[in-house]
């Protein structure tokens, strides 16, 4: 038997084992199929291609995924890289497998990381899949499974490229679909290859506690089920070390040092019943004593994924922190394989039926239709895709979910639009609350409204959610275009009296013309975009009526402004390395909350009367002002310019000799310009912290991330930051 026949029997035994009344015959049929059509063909690493698909195949039979799925992991590359087509696969195993393959090939031809515009159509692709039958991404996410896991053969470019976005689209999937298991794997997989340094460095700090983490374990797991068995109450207990990647997160976001990780070592209690879930956790309160603010219960309200369980964080043996969860051997199921583990499927319907696990799918196609702003639709997708919850009721017990950071604003648009729209103020808890205020936990959230009250734009800067942005923009996007095409008129009216131009004897569709010309479909678009004061009143007349337009000797020119783009004798300002595409003369100057420099993603931003403000496309601000996409232009960076940019970088560090040294010399070594430098110790750190912060002339994006890395490598440093200021 070959190496691949042998796997292939790994595949029907499994598929046989969590299926036993189900037909394998059709996996077995399309393993022929594929090994025909893929026959010679290696992979990077040297084996047979169809090694892959089996791979694939064997992932979907252990989660216990239904035929229909086992053969597209089968066949799930067959019309991608060999001569099949789909039709082909119609013929030979039917609509539904030929609609699955055809539906992964799909998703395996987006490119996550191509131009913003075809990137944002790829996640709609990608989520309209989904949403008509999950099955596909389930292959999807079994295909990138295997793959992460062979990573080692391709280039460190592709691995680079395939991990990030791994991180950022196919983890959060799988933890939007309650897969944790899938999630986990997949996040440790991309950082041992995003940053190999960092996953090093944590893997042997835990590896050099695995002794001493696993003694406790096994004295806290044994407590703990002495104490259980007392009680009567069946149960098994694990202990578990935290995750690289989870630990990394809390380093980062904490900004703390391995030994303040109070959830490091964890343990498991699985019993029978939620009667028992609750009499173990009093057990364990008993025992030891909880950590205040650390208690939550996902059983009573379980997340959107359908995740449930007790937590709670309690000071163990010898003062020693751990973390405990307390499930059913259901609840267990669904945390680890998610919507794997309840696979239901109805005959001639597509996919899972009625599944709260893709609710929110169907959700977030629904809010993001109208969402025209390619690095909007990216951003808010990501946030949609992991989000951070808090649950809070109205005061009539309604539980509504909201991500962390959400405000009484998010919560109203949540309720129903209107609420939204004429929302005035808040209570929390009967308590008056301003709209900016953070909601968290269990609180009891109460909407003040007033018929006419209409949305602020300062509530972009506080919405949090899809649904609130979306619904704050639409109102505001039609009224300051109502007032756009009124000003608009204006300017053009009074320009052609300056000019001596009677606008009533230009024909209408010489108008037209002109408005066709800018890119307006009609005269509205044109007089909105004169108010937005993307081009002139002058330059339209100009165009629609020439032999009325006499030209008069222009005005003395005053010495260029410094944020005046174009070209200058002598040195350039900093502002006037940008460009504004297709545009001459035009005020252009980099923004103060952002401080773009050479290399950042950029965008233009039309203010009316102070130019094009280009802000760096992952700037906070962004979203916000690019409410309306006629605002919007491009901008590039001009090539060839050697001016440096001052830039502010925050390093967190150890308290310890030296470290500022070691600094300084990568900083020389790049031959960056120290402009400012302050360091001060934080006495409040237990573990004995410090932050510099320091102001470098730095050349471009490239340059600054280079100082970043190897600063980052620095023994001691715990994170290098560039501050954006909102």
């Amino acid at each position: 038997m070959s190496v691949l026949d042998r796997e292939l029997q790994g595949v029907l035994t499994a598929f046989r084992e969590a299926r036993p009344n189900d037909d394998s015959s059709l996996i077995e049929k399309a393993y022929h199929y594929a090994a025909k059509f893929h026959a010679g063909q290696l992979r990077a690493s040297g084996e047979p291609y169809l090694s892959h698909p089996l791979a694939v195949a064997r992932i979907l039979a252990d989660m216990r995924m239904d035929v229909v799925s086992v053969t597209t992991g089968i066949l799930h590359d067959v019309v991608e890289d060999t001569v099949v087509t789909s039709a082909d696969v119609q013929k030979v195993f039917g609509d539904e497998i030929a609609r699955c393959v055809d539906g992964v090939t799909k998703l395996s031809k987006i490119d996550f990381f191509s131009a913003e515009d075809r990137q944002a159509e790829s996640y709609r692709k990608m989520l309209l899949a989904m949403v008509n039958d999950i099955r596909v991404i389930m292959v999807k996410l079994a295909d990138r499974l295997h793959n992460m896991r062979t990573l080692g053969a391709l280039s460190p470019e592709r691995r680079e490229r395939i991990a990030k976005e791994t991180l950022e689209i196919y983890a959060p999937i799988s933890h939007r679909l309650g897969m944790g298991k899938v999630r986990g794997e997949l996040e440790d997989l991309a950082f041992r290859h995003l940053d190999p340094e960092a996953f090093q460095e944590i893997s042997t700090a835990i590896e050099s506690q695995r002794a001493a983490n696993e003694d406790y374990l096994v004295r806290m797991r044994q407590t703990v089920v002495d104490e259980l068995k007392k009680e009567g109450i069946p149960a098994r207990v694990e202990g578990r070390v935290k995750r690289a990647f989870s630990v990394y997160q809390k380093l980062k976001r904490q900004k703390i040092s391995l030994d303040q990780v109070y959830d490091l070592l964890a343990m498991r209690i699985i019993t029978d019943s939620v009667k028992n879930c609750y009499g173990a956790l009093g057990i364990i309160h008993n025992e030891w004593r909880p950590v205040p603010g650390r208690i939550k219960d996902f059983i009573a309200i379980p997340r959107p994924n359908l995740y449930q369980s007790l937590h709670t964080s309690v000071v163990g043996i010898d003062g020693k922190h751990c973390e405990i969860q307390i499930r059913t051997e259901e609840m267990h199921r669904i945390a680890e394989e998610g919507i794997a583990a309840h696979w239901k499927y109805k005959e001639g319907k597509r996919g899972v039926q009625d599944d709260q696990r893709i609710a929110w799918l169907r959700q977030l196609v629904e809010w993001q239709q109208d969402m025209r702003d390619p690095s909007e639709f990216s951003s808010t997708l990501k946030l949609d895709l992991y989000p951070e919850e808090v649950y809070c009721f109205t005061p009539k017990g309604r539980v509504i979910v909201l991500p962390a950071g959400s405000s009484p604003i998010d919560f109203a648009y949540a309720v129903h639009s209107e609420v939204g729209n004429t929302c005035v103020g808040a209570k929390v808890n009967s308590r008056i609350v301003p709209l900016r205020y953070a909601i968290r936990n269990g609180e009891i959230v109460d909407i003040l409204t007033q018929p006419g009250h209409v949305p602020s734009k300062d509530w972009l800067s506080i919405a949090k959610t899809s649904r609130a942005r979306n619904k704050i923009k639409h109102f505001i996007n039609a009224s300051e275009r109502e007032r756009a095409i009124e000003i608009g008129q204006k300017f053009l009216e009074k320009e052609a009296r300056r000019l001596g131009v009677s606008l009533s004897r230009i024909a209408k569709a010489d108008l037209e013309r002109v408005a066709a010309e800018y890119g307006a479909a009609k005269m509205e678009d044109l007089y909105a975009a004169l108010g937005y004061g993307k081009f002139s009143a002058r330059q339209v007349l100009q165009k629609a009526a020439p032999d009325q337009v006499v030209e008069a000797p222009p005005p003395p020119v005053p010495p260029p402004a410094p944020t005046t783009a174009g070209p200058r004798s002598g040195r350039e300002a900093d502002d006037a390395i940008i460009r504004v595409r297709g545009v001459e003369d035009i005020m252009v100057y980099r923004a103060k909350c952002c401080n773009p420099i050479k290399g950042d993603p950029i965008v233009g931003y039309v203010t009316r009367g102070k130019g094009i403000a280009v802000h760096s496309k992952s700037c906070t601000n962004v979203t916000n002002l690019m409410y309306d996409s006629e605002r919007r232009i491009d901008v590039e960076w001009e090539r060839n310019v050697g001016d440096s940019f001052p830039v502010k970088i925050i390093v967190q560090t150890d308290d310890r000799p030296g470290l500022l040294h070691q600094l300084t010399t990568i900083l020389a070594a790049e031959n960056a310009n120290v402009r400012s430098l302050e360091a001060k110790t934080n006495f409040e750190d237990r573990g004995e912290g410090a932050t510099i912060e320091m102001t470098v002339d730095v050349r471009d994006r490239k340059q600054l991330d280079k100082l970043c890395s190897a600063m980052r490598r620095i023994s001691g440093v715990r994170d290098v930051e560039r501050p954006h200021h909102t």
